[in-house]
């Protein structure tokens, strides 16, 4: 048995803390080849009514009154007068509540037990401490320096996601605002400018709207009868669409066709551009609608930018007998206003006209017709 050393400089001022530091650190070195004291009284204190011998001694231990130096002197005289058989069992039951204790799995298979006088590394660090240790290293792992190709990656990666949302952003503002209006009207529309005799009424059965300045003929959809928005989307995608609450070529009142502007190049239809050019109409052009193998010659008289709200712009034209206005959005590529061009028709003279048959005349829009949602204005509706 080890030999406690006498305290230093005996002269000094007696210090009982420390004394029993140094007496419980020497006890400590002693019995380090044996079972924890303290955690032994733990263990027979968990063992509960089913102690086994050497719990239940430990267990007396703990009520005697016995200051914790003596309770592990006494533990330490307990243990070496033990047969080796028996340190072996004090040995298994540690290990068995020390599993438990963690949540490990069950105790050790036999050839993994220690021997009897095997001394035993017990892990006795605190939270606190493994704490410290787990932060100290990360706080290493955050000072170390990355290399310069490490640096360079990030900087490829952050370079690398920004062009792609830029490029994403860019297309499709672009595209709608620059790109778009510019794009041709129709793929119908021939190279040379459109030609036509207004004095000649004899014409083809498709209906069409012709205008000559802006060089665009398009076909006109008449069997769309429903105002919905959505509808006329659809029928927007085959041509320019005539609104069902309005009049109809050849008769009295005002009639009224609606086509794109400009929109994104991605969605249907090939007339999404049909009147990206009607801006350029002005006061006593004409434009012409052919329908049913006859044609109906206009001249502008009003040309105005409207709110989509200003619904009013459908009705008759006060002190003209029959009149068609053509209506798009404004400016190209968006929906922010109507452009709208309206014609008085010249020819054939209008009192021979027929009483307007417009369907649906008690269903007023809210709002007039308008470009279909852009490719930036679905992102963003789907986004928020």
């Amino acid at each position: 048995m080890k030999t406690i050393d006498p305290i230093p400089n005996p002269d000094a001022p007696y210090d009982k803390n420390a004394a029993a530091d140094l007496i419980r650190s020497k006890l400590s070195d002693l019995f380090a080849d044996e079972p924890n004291a303290s955690e032994e009284s733990a263990e027979a204190e968990a063992a509960g009514v089913h102690r086994s011998k050497h719990q239940d001694f430990m267990h007396q231990l703990n009520n005697s009154g016995k200051s914790l130096a003596e309770i592990q002197t006494a533990w330490h005289k307990y243990y070496t007068d033990l047969p080796d058989a028996e340190k072996h069992k004090v040995w298994q039951e540690f290990y068995q509540e020390h599993d438990k204790a963690k949540g490990a799995a069950p105790a050790r298979p036999a050839a993994q037990q220690p021997k009897p006088d095997e001394p035993k590394h017990v892990d006795e660090r605190s939270g606190a401490d493994i704490k410290k240790q787990i932060v100290a290293r990360a706080s290493t792992q955050r000072k170390r320096k990355l290399s310069k190709r490490e640096h360079l990656k990030s900087l490829l990666f952050g370079v690398s996601a920004g062009l792609i949302v830029v490029v994403l952003f860019m297309f499709s503002f672009f595209n709608e605002r620059f790109i778009a209006p510019f794009v041709s009207p129709s793929k119908n529309v021939s190279n040379s400018s459109i030609i036509i005799d207004p004095s000649n009424t004899s014409a083809g059965p498709e209906p069409k709207v012709i205008i000559p300045k802006i060089n665009v003929e398009l076909p006109v959809i008449y069997d769309q009868t429903s105002t919905d928005e959505a509808s006329i989307q659809a029928s927007l995608e085959q041509g320019v669409v005539h609104y069902s609450t309005t009049s109809n070529p050849g008769e009295k009142g005002n009639g009224a066709i609606f086509g794109h502007s400009s929109n994104n190049i991605l969605n249907k239809g090939k007339y999404k551009f049909a009147f990206v050019l009607l801006h350029r109409m002005e006061v006593g052009d004409t434009f012409i609608i052919q329908k049913d193998s006859k044609r109906y010659v206009y001249k502008v008289i009003d040309k105005r930018v409207v709110k989509p709200t200003e619904v009013g712009v459908l009705n008759d034209t006060h002190g003209k007998e029959a009149t068609f206005s053509l209506i798009t959005c404004d400016p190209p590529g968006t929906s922010t206003n109507r452009l709208v061009v309206t014609g008085e028709q010249i020819t054939p003279d209008p009192s021979t006209n027929a009483a307007s048959t417009a369907t649906n005349t008690s269903a007023s829009p809210a709002e007039l017709p308008s470009n279909s949602p852009s490719l930036w204005h679905r992102i963003t509706s789907w986004l928020f």
